[in-house]
């Protein structure tokens, strides 16, 4: 651990809307802290949180605030830094001893039902309903919606959905849709327009990869759940799910088998070695100058921008994720959860709030992270600033909350069968159909013995 100490589908929908389904995640409305409370931070000064994070461009930028927060709270940070792929393992052993020693953490959207399941993080209500904690301008409806419901709800609807049952447990940090960067220098060169359907985007691969002398587009491919990742970003907007409403496998219908066919064209025409790419790798590809498109994360943001890898900043130009038989794109990421067993979650809690609080949200993007707050989006000085800004928010209105399914057996079906069926399709070991339709019977069985069948 490293020791920081001072020398700092979504609808964008009407506030009214929003504020009531800030309330309804809550079941009432919340009490507002007295904006005459004694210092908040004055009873934990001194104390110091432990907080797991990956390794992701937007924990870089935040590890910047935490010496500002240290001075102006007292709080000190440990951070316990890992790889996003052992995090979890970490977490998962520390968060279930009787007294944890991480006191708050990153979690990916995929584990967040699991780790309530085990009991493992803290519910917010009863934080944010602490006058003595709770910042009265936090504002929690200010929070993109779709990112609030996706990154921190569980329980409702599917166990995962805003509905009857919904709790909060995590805010986002990280959250993410996904989006098309391309060289904007390349097309222009070449006289191609980005594409704006998966039609177009299919036809593009072989005329990028045969006239620009780079790769087409740059994707996502390692086995487990990052090939699962890239294949999912394709298999919404063709009007696939992984499950129908009863948690049956659909994931082997016509949609699926067309979303794995694209991705092996896709690594057929994109960089090599992209069956081992897990994000980091793949972004680097984009940002070194090695492949004319990338379709992921909105983390491309930054990184073009300020990256010392990135060799585009100024070639890059951003388009809606391509159309299918719908408009769709991922909703996703990485969240901030208390874990039950610290003994500090009330200086963790106040370092989450304050992490993602207005002003904070707004310095982390001017270092090259991204907002997670409808003030953010809208700010006059960044939208000048990060004129990419305007297509997020047009992004994010096709941003499906459901985008896959969030429930406490994914990670094993993510992880196991389904990461190595499409892993087998995309690098042509089975063909699509016949990699998605041999796995029926294992997830079947996964999901028979987590009581779903």
């Amino acid at each position: 651990m490293t020791s920081l100490l001072p020398p700092k589908p979504v609808n964008l929908r009407p506030r009214r809307q929003v504020l009531k389904s800030a309330v309804a995640v809550f079941g009432a409305a919340l009490p507002l802290a007295s904006s005459r409370a004694a210092d908040r931070y004055a009873k934990y000064r001194g104390q110091t949180v432990a907080f797991s994070i990956p390794d992701h461009p937007h924990y870089d930028a935040m590890v910047k605030l935490l010496p500002r927060f240290t001075e102006e709270t007292g709080i000190k940070v440990e951070l316990a830094r890992e790889h996003i792929l052992r995090m979890k393992h970490r977490q998962m052993a520390e968060m279930s001893q009787a007294h944890s020693k991480l006191d708050l953490v990153t979690y990916v959207v995929t584990w967040k039902s699991e780790y309530v399941h085990h009991r493992l993080i803290r519910p917010l209500q009863p934080f944010f309903s602490d006058p003595a904690l709770a910042d009265p301008t936090f504002d929690l409806a200010d929070v993109v919606p779709g990112y609030l419901q996706n990154m921190g709800l569980v329980g409702g609807p599917k166990g995962y959905l805003p509905g009857p049952g919904a709790r909060l447990y995590g805010l986002p940090y990280g959250a993410e849709t996904s989006l098309l960067a391309y060289r904007r220098d390349v097309f222009a060169a070449l006289k191609l327009q980005p594409p704006s359907t998966y039609t177009q985007l299919r036809r593009l691969l072989p005329v990028l990869r045969d006239k620009a002398g780079m790769a087409a587009l740059t994707s996502r491919g390692q086995a487990g759940h990052n090939c699962v990742h890239a294949w999912l970003l394709h298999l919404n907007p063709l009007g696939g799910q992984v499950f129908d409403a009863r948690w049956v496998p659909t994931f082997h219908q016509t949609p699926g088998v067309q979303a794995l066919q694209l991705l092996k064209d896709i690594a057929d025409t994109g960089p090599a070695g992209m069956g081992n790419f897990d994000y980091n790798e793949m972004l680097h590809t984009f940002l070194e100058g090695r492949s004319a498109m990338y379709l992921d994360s909105t983390a491309v943001f930054g990184a073009v921008r300020s990256s010392p890898l990135s060799k585009v900043a100024g070639k890059v130009a951003y388009a809606l994720h391509p159309r299918g038989t719908r408009m769709a794109s991922q909703a996703g990421g990485m969240g901030l959860a208390l874990a039950r067993t610290s003994e500090r979650a009330n200086a963790a809690f106040l370092l989450m709030q304050w992490l993602t609080s207005k002003a904070q949200d707004k310095a982390v993007c001017h270092l090259g992270a991204a907002p997670m707050r409808l003030s953010t989006l809208r700010d006059a000085e960044l939208v000048r600033r990060y004129p990419e800004f305007t297509l997020l928010r047009e992004q994010l209105r096709h941003a499906d909350p459901d985008w896959r399914p969030i429930i406490a057996p994914w990670d094993e079906i993510n992880t196991g069968p389904l990461g190595a069926a499409v892993h087998q399709g995309l690098t042509g070991a089975l063909p699509p159909d016949q990699a998605l339709g041999a796995i029926l019977g294992r997830v079947t069985d996964i999901m028979v013995a987590a009581g779903y069948r």
